[in-house]
């Protein structure tokens, strides 16, 4: 499907690629991995010819479809699923063929849209929508209704929808919740085609592929298996390439000292010669280049009394509608606790209740007098000076530290000195995610509120977020779509769901085992469910609109017939008119032949006629 020979990319004076090769055949699901900033969307627009490479070269399969997420999230009147739906260009061709098409060529576009499965595409569509969070409801909505992230979930389904020979996707867990999540690993899992798709979620890389790419040193390296068989077998391989460099300087070390030894003495001199010759000969020592090691590391917040914050009988939420209603929750200064519930229901609304973001509509809310609370909301990077460095925000942010003291402060977030100059919109997003959590931190917070922290943080630094909040002595509130970062840190959970706020009895695999649970019983209910009977409306009106070609040559079919028996009634008048024989007798012969010519054009309409109908019944009987 792929091959990429002797590959070279260079951005800004500074080599992505240098020389790399990669083979990736057909079927294939590869998660991409490796550090932030080092080629993988850049990868992916040479894929897609939307750059050229600076040496050697990178092919797909001639004639293969390969597919996207748009940039742009779909927008307008068009409903969800109309937008899903109208990614199967294929099938939309073929549909607006049907109006138009000479009858003729009816039959061989509805074989070429059974062939493709048009009839299914309506369900096979709302399936894809509801996994990622879109009911009945919802899929019929217009997308104008809906936010950027709902809206870019749209233009996800769209590209799992159209099914293309190649499929790249960026980071496609960065607007979904853990439920969608969950549904996406499964989706991916059984991908009929070629996947591609960059991650740093472990989950879906333990669950989706079955290969790793891995881009480091400007190389690229494929390992068979999910990503703890590409970490263990990366670390063997580091382990063998350090052995083989111990092998090679021990050896190397051997023969210098014989030759420092002899190389001046007359009877040793051509055996040391030969030693230097040998030495010139050892291979290189392998690489063992360790990646950039991130850091996370949160001020120490002061101690402070349980609880720092309790709700009694709270209800919040916006414009004079609550969202959540008789909360009685308490959070303790040693608390971890995890956001459980689908988009929608309320965890960010909780979280800008405990930050002090918004208000109690009723109810009483209680907080340590000396809290001081770190909020990361996922808006926050959107909120960074583009303009401005880091060193300089952080200063405007914390007037009273010398310009020393920033930098230091920086450090302890993994942006060093370098990073420190280089202004907001010329950092990577999990630099400016960097960045943003330590602005939120710089009050050396007692609550911590983390919404979504690692959409932009690769594997390693989500790794050293963990060790960080781990080491924090302060109070945790998490919402996130990583399993693997809620396993790795929290310790209770909070179900929002319904209106309201409990807590779960259980741990994340008992919370994924009730949602495998729930899809399933879903699945083998008795019965369509409201959202399967509206997607089998919609087939059935489309299987309708479908015929209505044949519909129109019925239609043609019968006005034929019927002005053809109209003219041979008007023939068979005249003649059984004895007048026709007294004054126009030469005229008999003509009218015979036009009897017998009428004959035979009706005889024919009418086999048009009924061969129309025979197609028309079998088309509306699938309806």
């Amino acid at each position: 499907m792929i091959e990429i020979r002797a590959m070279t990319y260079r951005i800004a004076g500074r080599v992505l690629f240098d020389g790399a090769d990669a083979t990736i055949p057909d079927g294939y699901r590869v998660g991409i991995v490796g550090p932030n900033g080092t080629g993988k969307s850049t990868l992916f627009d040479l894929l897609l010819n939307h750059i050229q490479p600076d040496g050697g070269s990178i092919g797909i399969r001639p004639g293969a479809r390969v597919g996207f997420v748009a940039q742009e999230a779909p927008e307008g009147e068009t409903t969800p699923l109309e937008a899903v739906l109208a990614a199967d260009t294929e099938r939309e061709r073929l549909l607006a063929a049907l109006e138009t098409a000479a009858p003729e060529d009816l039959a061989d576009i509805h074989l070429h849209l059974q062939a493709i499965g048009a009839q299914s595409a309506p369900s096979r569509a709302a399936s894809i929508l509801d996994g990622l969070g879109f009911d009945a409801e919802a899929q019929a909505r217009p997308l104008a209704s809906f936010s950027g992230g709902w809206r870019m979930r749209v233009a996800l389904a769209a590209a799992l929808f159209a099914e293309p020979d190649l499929l790249l996707l960026d980071e496609p867990t960065n607007h979904l919740d853990l439920e969608a999540t969950m549904w996406l690993e499964g989706h991916l899992a059984r991908y009929p085609h070629t996947l591609l798709v960059i991650s740093h979620d472990r989950a879906l890389l333990n669950t989706a592929v079955n290969q790793i790419l891995h881009l480091a040193q400007r190389r690229l390296t494929l390992y068979g298996g999910n990503y703890d068989t590409f970490e263990r077998l990366r670390a063997e391989r580091r382990a063998h390439e350090a052995a083989f460099t111990r092998t090679i300087e021990a050896q190397r070390k051997h023969m210098q000292a014989f030759v420092d030894r002899f190389r001046f003495k007359a009877s040793k001199a051509r055996q040391a010669q030969s030693r230097l010759k040998a030495i010139a000969k050892l291979p290189p020592p392998a690489a063992v280049a360790e990646d950039p090691h991130v850091v996370f590391n949160f001020p120490t917040p002061v101690e402070l009394a349980p609880p720092i914050i309790s709700c009694d009988e709270v209800s919040v939420g916006y414009g004079g509608r609550a969202v959540l209603k008789r909360l009685d929750l308490r959070v303790d200064p040693d608390d971890r606790i995890g956001l459980l519930g689908a988009n929608g229901n309320g965890k960010s609304t909780l979280a800008k209740l405990f930050a002090g973001a918004l208000e109690p509509m009723s109810g009483r809310i209680t907080r340590s007098a000396k809290l001081s609370v770190g909020f990361f909301a996922q808006h926050q990077l959107d909120a960074l000076d583009a303009e401005s460095t880091a060193a300089e925000q952080m200063a405007r942010a914390m007037p009273h530290l010398r310009e020393p003291a920033i930098r230091a402060y920086l450090g302890r977030f993994g942006l060093t000195q370098q990073k420190a100059d280089v202004k907001a919109k010329d950092l990577s997003g999990g630099e400016k995610a960097r960045l943003a959590l330590a602005q939120v931190c710089r009050v050396a917070p007692s609550l911590l509120i983390l919404d979504e922290p690692t959409n932009h943080l690769d594997i390693d630094a989500r790794a050293a977020l963990v060790a960080a909040l781990n080491d924090y002595p302060g109070a945790v509130v998490m919402v996130s779509h990583d399993w693997s970062l809620l396993e790795a840190t929290v310790d209770r959970l909070l179900l929002v769901a319904d209106g309201m706020v409990k807590p779960f009895d259980g741990d994340l695999d008992d919370y994924r085992r009730l949602l495998l649970n729930r899809q399933k019983a879903a699945a083998q209910s008795e019965g369509p469910s409201e959202s399967e009977r509206k997607v089998l409306r919609r087939e059935a009106a489309g299987k309708r609109q479908a015929a209505a070609p044949l519909r129109k040559k019925v239609q043609a079919a019968a006005v034929a017939v019927d002005r053809l028996e109209k003219e041979r009634a008007a023939v068979e008048k005249r003649l059984a008119d004895p007048a026709t024989y007294a004054k126009d007798a030469a005229s008999v012969p003509d009218l015979l032949k036009s009897k017998a010519d009428l004959d035979r054009r009706v005889a024919a309409a009418e086999a048009d006629w009924m061969e129309a109908e025979e197609a028309l019944a079998a088309a509306m009987a699938d309806a």
